[in-house]
């Protein structure tokens, strides 16, 4: 990976003050591994929303297909309804480039406090299928203002969306510890679940090697407390998935740390990488985010693009500040900047290039 194009879409509240972190990190690995990167800012979002009636130009897609990579920072604000600010931005990204894996790893790092488990114990990735599921468009409303108002809205699964979801999930697991749990509800939703369960078990006879098991949602929130450790991969639908992945990053001290990957496989199009907090309106300006989840989502944007060490460099940077307990955002237990943290990463990067490497 010689050079890479890359779409910057700093989006809304925090994101604009995370982002700037991101790049500045991934930039400072990018210059130890002699990586080339060209930035392409672009100022879509709620703002650009409030000046031309659109979260992004007509063209948009058009404009970035062409990228190796997108990095997003948040999508939201309290001034454009969360329907419009995702429908016409986020998901339209995520479906038209078939980002079909959105990839969650959940980590607890020596240096951050949790309730549940000692540094190492919690160390697992949720597979969320990202393109069907309960997040479907098929549905309406009839009868409006009146007392028979009713809604409707279908969950979509495909055999083709199921399978290679599931796939990707179980190759995942025989590059790890060879484990996959599968999340479900076949118990009280009557078809889609039990398909899912079909299709599980169905791809899980390719990969004989691997050890399964099945939770429904109810209880496997329940481990993902009780028991985090025990967990390597999880595969999940678009919405059980998506409750997983904030949950999973909460039991290890701070959503704030948590990175996602939404992939396209196969490389056909560009693949786009976010932290899992959104734009946090509450904390937005005050210099106080924490940046990890962006940094973290840039190494895993490195690592698609085929530079692993310099991805492995930025988490042995996180691994190196975390533990030193200095410079953490209040989120984390301390009283460092957005900016601070940020910075003291760039640098653990810059500084530490040959132990950085071994990490990579």
């Amino acid at each position: 990976m010689p050079s890479a194009k890359i779409a910057v879409i700093e989006g809304d509240g925090i994101g604009k003050e995370v982002v700037p972190e991101g790049v500045k990190v991934v930039e400072a690995a990018a210059r130890v591994f002699g990586i080339d990167l060209t930035w392409d800012h672009l100022d879509w979002g709620c703002d650009h929303h409030a000046r031309l009636g659109r979260m992004m130009p007509e063209n948009g897609l058009d404009r970035i297909a062409g990228h190796d990579a997108i990095f997003l920072g948040a999508i939201g604000w309290p001034t454009v309804s969360d329907v419009e600010s995702l429908w016409t931005l986020l998901m339209p990204i995520r479906r038209n480039f078939q980002q079909y894996v959105n990839l969650r790893p959940v980590r607890l790092f020596d240096g951050v406090a949790s309730p549940l488990a000692r540094p190492g114990a919690i160390d697992f990735y949720i597979v969320r299928e990202n393109n069907e599921g309960e997040y479907s468009e098929v549905g309406g409303r009839m009868f409006p203002d009146t007392d028979q108002e009713m809604v409707i809205q279908d969950t979509v699964l495909t055999r083709f969306g199921c399978d290679r979801v599931m796939k990707f999930a179980f190759e995942l697991a025989r590059k790890r510890k060879r484990r996959l749990t599968s999340a479900t509800k076949s118990n009280g939703i009557i078809h889609t679940m039990p398909f899912w369960d079909e299709r599980f078990r169905a791809v899980a006879g390719d990969f004989p090697d691997i050890a399964t098991e099945q939770y429904h949602i109810d209880i496997l929130t329940a481990h993902f407390v009780r028991r985090p450790s025990s967990f390597d991969v999880v595969v999940a639908s678009n919405l059980f998935g998506d409750i997983l992945s904030d949950l999973g990053p909460a039991v290890t001290g701070t959503i704030g740390i948590a990175p996602s990957a939404n992939l396209n496989p196969e490389r056909r199009f560009p693949s786009m990488f976010e932290p899992v907090h959104g734009s946090a309106p509450d904390i937005a300006g005050k210099n106080i985010a924490n940046p990890i989840g962006q940094i973290w989502s840039g190494a895993m944007m490195l690592e698609h693009l085929g530079a692993k060490d310099a991805a492995g460099a930025i988490v042995a940077a996180i691994e190196r500040v975390l533990a030193s307990g200095e410079n953490l955002t209040p989120d984390m237990g301390g009283n460092a900047s957005t900016t601070a943290l940020g910075q003291a990463i760039a640098d653990a990067v810059s500084i530490h290039p040959v132990e950085a490497r071994r990490h990579g």
